[in-house]
């Protein structure tokens, strides 16, 4: 399947069954090629978290045992650059990928390795808390222009300036 062909068929599946296909096509990942690897949290299991319709696009979160990313289907973009989306917290740079049988996605990455993580439920508590900061605008988008990084985004931590 092109990755044409792959984008189209993403705008007419539901965000939550679009999630849950890409998690299938990981979950055969793990077990074809990362199991065994020293980056495989044989702790955690692969899990599509909070795909839904954000301003139309369709965003989630994929949490495998070896990496916990934010995702969203690419209908543009060469594989390997970057593309800036803007969500309701602020603008976030996403690399374009191409995952066989979704097709080509951007995905921004919140952890790797999953070494930190204890267990499933608190990778889970982690992907809600990313995902439902990064859906979250601002309370005074008005007179407060927040710049969110990666890092600050993890620590719930927030630089601020003054617009």
């Amino acid at each position: 399947m092109s990755a044409a062909a792959a984008g189209q068929e993403t705008d007419d599946l539901a965000p939550a069954v679009w999630g849950d296909r890409l998690a299938a096509v990981y979950r055969e990942i793990a077990d074809r090629a990362m199991r065994g690897l020293p980056i495989y949290h044989d702790g955690l299991e692969v899990e599509a978290i909070g795909f839904s319709n954000v301003h139309g696009r369709t965003i989630g979160i994929i949490v495998t045992p070896w990496f916990m990313n934010v995702i969203t289907p690419a209908g543009q973009g060469d594989v390997g650059s970057s593309l800036e989306i803007a969500l309701p917290a602020g603008a976030f740079a996403f690399t374009v990928g191409d995952v066989a049988g979704v097709g080509r996605i951007a995905s921004c990455s919140l952890f790797s390795p999953m070494s930190e993580f204890e267990d499933m439920a608190a990778a889970r508590i982690a992907a809600e808390a990313a995902l439902g900061a990064m859906l979250t605008a601002p309370e005074h988008e008005a007179n407060v222009a927040r710049a969110i990084d990666r890092r600050s985004l993890l620590r719930g931590t927030f630089s601020e300036r003054r617009a």
